[in-house]
């Protein structure tokens, strides 16, 4: 990523940030009344607060890992509970505005300013301890050990040879900051022990440049399966280098499909497609999503898996005949309740869904991006299991 582009992403979090830890400000610490010296310390907690999680972002571009990961993790965590913090006021504005359009529907009375500072206070309280709930749950599960989801996907043109075929996928891991090498080992470890037929990674793995995480992928390298390990790109392979990464995970013997398709298990078996990530023509050089030249000269009577990073590239994955998408990008909406705005961007979120024919699977991936919590959607290892309708 180019510095004018560091530059401005920057800018525009500090903005964002700012104006959310100002309106928690306001709910919570002026509307309340906090009495002093209380109103000072919370209003100089959350200025530290807004501080760390501004400074992160740059720390992480600029400052050796070994100095820049206590403070990504502080201020992560913290992205997490601000974030609970944030829909939780929101919330308490919404009912508060609700209640006020009511009395004047039904003409009653204004509230007095005791009784609305009363309620301001109540609010205040219920939105913090909600927020501490939230966030200590979030971070339970997101820290917790990565699980193995069991699914089971039906294909109508499949080969009996075919049945019982196992793949594994593993997606948007987001190594960086606060997921390292130990994270990979677990992960690698836990695949293997699958004894799967195939992995595929479907993009997002990483969260930094070849030069800082290296390491923290080299595990990558023992990875195991009968017919091969396959990559396809997803949004943030571009914002770190893709070019480099593509190179360097074929060093580790994963094969990157870049619009492109493979034939598994010669005249008997199926074919494998992946595509670019579906934003990736804006980033130049020859990439971006072309599914038209990874299925140019297919045979339609064969099984066609599609590896594709974001859901809605099922659009034209159906429009091809494709039997099955494995995608992630979403992370089941990570924090609940993300998975509604994420829906305002994605056909579907989680779970295997049929669209005009065509199965797809979206995983709630495999790590997490940003603050180390999930709450309702746990991540997982996917097992798929391919069955014959």
């Amino acid at each position: 990523m180019s510095f004018g582009r560091i530059a401005f992403l920057i800018i525009g979090v500090f903005g964002v940030l700012g104006s959310l830890h100002y309106y928690a400000w306001t709910r919570l610490v002026r509307d309340a009344q906090v009495p002093t010296p209380w109103s000072y310390l919370a209003t100089g907690v959350l200025v530290l607060l807004f501080v760390m999680l501004a400074s992160a972002l740059p720390a992480s571009y600029f400052l050796p890992r070994r100095i820049s990961t206590p403070l990504t993790w502080g201020a992560f965590i913290w992205l997490g509970f601000a974030f609970f913090v944030i829909v939780l006021v929101a919330a308490s504005d919404l009912a508060q505005l609700a209640a006020t359009l009511t009395r004047k529907a039904l003409d009653s009375a204004p509230v007095d300013a005791e009784r609305r500072l009363l309620v301001s206070r109540i609010a205040a309280a219920v939105v913090a301890l909600g927020a501490v709930a939230l966030g200590i749950t979030g971070l339970f599960e997101g820290l917790h050990s990565v699980r193995v989801k069991r699914i089971r996907v039906s294909l109508r043109r499949i080969r009996p040879s075919r049945v019982g075929y196992r793949i594994v996928q593993i997606t948007d891991v987001h190594v960086g900051p606060t997921i390292g090498r130990a994270f990979i080992e677990e992960i690698v470890a836990k695949t293997n022990a699958l004894e799967p037929d195939m992995v595929v990674i479907t993009g997002d793995l990483i969260d930094g440049s070849v030069e800082h995480l290296a390491d923290a992928v080299a595990p990558l390298a023992s990875l195991r399966a009968k017919d091969g390990v396959f990559f396809v790109t997803g949004n943030h392979e571009y914002y770190f280098g893709v070019d480099e990464w593509i190179a360097h995970l074929t060093t580790l013997g994963i094969r990157v499909l870049r619009n492109e398709r493979v034939s598994i298990g010669g005249a008997d078996g199926f074919d494998l497609a992946g595509v670019d990530d579906w934003s990736a023509g804006r980033f130049g050089n020859g990439h971006g999503a072309n599914l038209s030249r990874a299925l140019a000269g297919r045979d339609r009577g064969r099984v066609l898996i599609l590896l594709a990073h974001q859901p809605r590239q099922i659009y034209e994955a159906a429009h091809a005949d494709v039997d099955l998408q494995l995608s992630g990008h979403t992370h089941g909406g990570q924090l609940f309740p993300f998975n509604y705005l994420v829906k305002l961007q994605q056909p579907y979120v989680r779970g295997f869904h049929m669209h005009e024919g065509t199965g797809i699977y979206v995983s709630n991936g495999t790590g997490y991006w940003g603050p180390p919590m999930r709450v309702g959607a746990p991540a997982e290892i996917t097992h798929i299991e391919l069955r014959m309708s």
